[in-house]
C-alpha cells in the first residue's frame, strides 16, 4: 500500500504527493495528523484550526468517495511522530510514503526524523515540491545563493518560470468502491483535543469555493488590483491567503487561472495583472528565504545585526496595541478586525506592525506571534518575512528611516474614514474631516469614550530612527 501523508496541502487538485502516490494499481490510503500541543507551541490560532479541520473533514469525504480511506492520527507533538508513523505503517503494510515538502525548520527535522525511521522498515519516503510554484533552490544568484533582494529574485524567478514552465494536474480518478466516512464533529477525541470545531461562517472550506473566489478575483477585480489593493473599505483583494495557507488551492492554480484570464503571463508593471502576479511573487520569496536560512525559523532576524536594537517589551503598550486601544483609529480598526474576524488587509499590516515597531518600539516578534494566534491565515514564511520587513530587520526591509505615518496612512487608504467607523464604534458618528485626528471633535462634544494618542509619532518617529543610527556606530 502507498500512504499520502497531508499537512498544508489539504487539496486533491494539483497535489503532487497524491499525484505520484495514484500512479499504478496499488491500493492508496491518506493520513492528516493532528498535533494539539505542536500546534499551539506553535502559536496555531484556534480560527485556523478549526478552517483546516473543517477541510480534512471536507477531504476525508471527497478521498472516501475515490475509494481512498483517510486516517486520523492524535500526536501531541512532532517528536512522537516517527515512531507513530512507523507503527501505522507496518499495521498497513505500507511500502512507500509520500508528502508535500514542509518548508519550516520543525517540520522539516520531523520529517527527516521519519525517513529515518522509516528506512528501517524498508519504506520509501518521497518528499515533492506542494508549497511553492518554483522549488525552494530553483531560483539562486549566479554564484549560488539566495536572492536577499526581492526585485532581482523577481526577475529570475520569471526567468525560470519562462524555462520551466509548469503541469496543473487533476484531482485523482476513483480507485475503488467508495467508503464511508465518520464526520470530525462525531470523533469526541478530536472536540476533547481542540475544543468546539464549528467553523466561521465567513471561511466556507472546499475547493470549489477556493476556485470561486479565485475566479470572481479574476473576473472583477484583478485588472484594477494595483490601484484598490491599498484600500481596506473596498473589495480589492483576492481574499485567497487561508486558502493558500491550508493548501486547498495551489499557487500553481492561481498563476494558471491569471494566464489564462489574461491570455499571457505578464511580465513587468506595464501590463495588466502583474501587481497581483508580484504578490505570489512575494509569497515565494519569503518560502525559498525560509528553507535556504533555516535562523528565520528560530526567532532571529534576518539581519544579524539588528538583534542588538533595543526593544521593548512593555506589556501595557503591547496590550494596548493587542486591543486596538492606541488612539489612532486606523491601527485600532485594524486591531479590533483582527481579533473579532481572524484576518486583516495587507495594508493594515503593514500599518500596524510600522505602528509596534516604530512607534511603541516593541519587539517585532511580539506582533508576529500575536499575529499567528489570531490569523486564520497564518503562515510562517508570510508572516516572519512581513513583520520583519515593516520592523527593518529583513529581507528588503524598508530603509529604516522611512516610518510610517498612522494618520496619514488612514487619511490615505480610508479617506472617508469607512472601515475606520466600522470597527471603532465610539467614532461611528463622528464627520469625515475629524475621523482620522478625532480627538479635538470629541473634546467638543465632551466625550472620553476613544483613548488618547498613545505617542507622539514625529517623538517616536525620531527615537526609532535613533535606534537603527546607533547600530553604525
Amino acid at each position: 500500500m502507498k500512504l499520502v501523508w497531508l499537512r498544508n496541502d489539504l487539496r486533491l487538485a494539483d497535489n503532487p504527493a497524491l499525484r505520484h502516490a495514484c500512479a499504478g494499481d496499488e491500493p492508496v490510503a491518506a493520513l492528516f495528523i493532528i498535533s494539539p500541543t505542536q500546534w499551539r507551541q506553535h502559536k496555531m490560532a484556534s480560527v485556523r484550526q478549526r478552517f483546516m479541520l473543517a477541510q480534512v473533514d471536507v477531504l476525508g469525504r471527497e478521498l472516501a468517495a475515490l475509494g481512498m480511506p483517510l486516517h486520523l492520527l492524535r500526536v501531541e507533538t512532532f517528536a512522537e511522530v516517527p515512531a507513530v508513523l512507523a507503527d501505522l505503517c507496518r499495521e498497513h503494510g505500507v511500502t512507500q510514503l509520500y508528502a508535500n515538502q514542509a518548508i519550516e525548520i520543525d517540520e522539516q527535522r520531523r520529517d527527516h526524523a521519519v525517513s529515518a525511521a522509516l528506512a528501517e522498515q524498508a519504506v520509501g519516503c518521497h518528499w515533492l515540491n506542494g508549497c511553492c510554484v518554483l522549488p525552494p533552490g530553483r531560483v539562486l544568484t549566479g554564484s549560488g545563493e539566495m536572492f536577499k533582494v526581492f526585485t532581482p529574485f523577481s526577475r529570475a524567478w520569471l526567468k525560470a518560470l519562462d524555462e520551466e514552465g509548469f503541469v496543473i494536474h487533476r484531482a485523482p480518478a476513483p480507485r475503488g468502491e467508495p467508503l464511508p466516512w465518520q464526520p470530525l464533529a462525531e470523533r469526541a477525541w478530536v472536540d476533547e483535543a481542540l475544543g468546539e470545531l464549528t467553523p466561521d461562517p465567513r471561511w466556507p472550506v472546499g475547493e470549489a469555493e477556493a476556485r470561486r473566489r479565485l475566479n470572481d478575483f479574476l473576473e472583477q477585480a484583478v485588472l484594477d488590483y494595483g490601484e484598490t489593493r491599498d484600500f481596506p473599505a473596498i473589495a480589492g483583494t483576492s481574499v485567497l491567503s487561508p486558502y493558500l495557507a491550508a493548501g486547498i488551492i495551489s499557487p500553481r492554480q492561481c498563476v494558471a487561472a491569471l494566464q489564462q484570464r489574461l491570455g499571457y503571463r505578464p511580465q513587468s508593471k506595464a501590463q495588466p495583472g502583474f501587481v497581483w502576479l508580484n504578490e505570489l511573487i512575494w509569497r515565494e520569496f519569503y518560502r525559498h528565504l525560509l528553507v535556504l536560512i533555516p535562523t528565520l525559523s528560530m526567532n532571529r532576524p534576518f539581519k544579524p545585526e539588528t538583534a542588538a536594537l533595543p526593544w521593548s517589551w512593555d506589556p501595557d503598550a503591547f496590550a494596548a496595541w493587542c486591543g486596538g486601544r492606541t488612539g489612532y483609529p486606523i491601527v485600532d480598526a485594524a486591531m479590533r478586525c483582527l481579533n473579532a474576524t481572524g484576518w486583516m488587509h495587507n495594508r493594515l499590516r503593514m500599518i500596524v506592525a510600522s505602528f509596534l515597531t516604530k512607534d511603541l518600539h516593541i519587539h517585532w516578534r511580539l506582533g508576529e506571534d500575536y499575529f499567528m494566534n489570531r490569523l486564520i491565515d497564518g503562515d510562517l514564511a508570510a508572516n516572519n518575512g512581513g513583520w520583519q520587513w515593516a520592523a527593518g530587520t529583513g529581507a528588503d526591509a524598508a530603509p529604516y528611516f522611512r516610518v510610517f505615518n498612522p494618520t496619514t496612512q488612514g487619511q490615505r487608504f480610508d479617506p472617508q474614514g469607512e472601515f475606520i467607523r466600522t470597527w471603532v464604534t465610539e467614532l461611528a458618528d463622528i464627520p469625515a474631516a475629524y475621523v482620522h485626528q478625532p480627538h479635538d471633535w470629541l473634546r467638543l462634544k465632551g466625550r472620553q469614550d476613544y483613548p488618547a494618542p498613545m505617542v507622539d509619532h514625529a517623538v517616536a518617529r525620531l527615537r526609532a530612527i535613533e535606534m537603527f543610527r546607533s547600530l553604525e556606530k
